[in-house]
């Protein structure tokens, strides 16, 4: 990843979290954007989205040169990433997810919080087996799916806007609760399809292949 693109993700990150979090840092269940009718479904939302902010903030760093380049800095960031932000509230978008009542948010955030650990755990296994080429493509993945929490919110107006055609632009508004589940799905869908193209695209062809191609 080029030093701009990390910079920007950073950028977008710091601002997309600041957006999130803003309306939970009095711990208001009123101020809640979530209908979660108690106080511990309001507990674990706020953790969840929280934990998720740490991640989405510590993670473009990770894609830095100069901080790859400082193993130790780069190590403890990244243990950061993984402890504080991505295992806490992937475990925390489980209930979530099934508190929400729609089937199709219970099944698109389940499944990418199991692939949020499933990526994070591999990319802690290749690192600790020093295979640093895995590692960095797992944490690309796994960063993929953090991300969701951007993509989700730019697919959702993009979605609506297609809709006015067929529906008017005075339906926007009664569509918008609907469509939310559809971009949090398509959102994680989306940039894991976008960073397997770019791992593919900047992973070496084996000598193998280019005889045979040369053939």
């Amino acid at each position: 990843m080029r030093r701009r693109t990390a910079w920007l993700m950073l950028i977008v990150a710091v601002v997309a979290a600041s957006v999130l979090v803003y309306p939970y840092l009095g711990l208001d269940i009123d101020d809640s954007r979530l209908d979660v009718g108690d106080s511990l479904r309001y507990y674990v939302l706020v953790g969840h989205i929280a934990t998720a902010a740490v991640a989405l903030v510590l993670g473009p760093p990770q894609f830095m040169p100069r901080v790859r380049a400082r193993r130790r800095i780069h190590r403890t960031i990244g243990r950061a990433y993984l402890l504080a932000g991505v295992l806490p509230s992937a475990a925390a978008t489980i209930p979530v997810a099934l508190w929400s009542g729609r089937v199709v948010t219970q099944i698109g955030l389940t499944t990418a919080a199991v692939l949020w650990l499933v990526t994070g755990g591999l990319a802690y296994r290749a690192a600790r087996r020093r295979d640093f080429v895995s590692h960095r493509n797992w944490m690309t993945r796994n960063y993929a799916l953090t991300f969701l929490a951007v993509t989700s919110r730019v697919l959702v107006p993009l979605l609506l806007v297609t809709q006015i055609p067929f529906r008017g632009a005075g339906a926007v508004g009664e569509l918008a609760t609907s469509m939310i589940p559809v971009g949090q799905t398509l959102g994680w869908i989306v940039n894991l399809v976008v960073v397997e193209a770019v791992i593919r695209r900047r992973t070496p062809v084996p000598e193998a292949r280019l005889d045979h191609v040369a053939r």
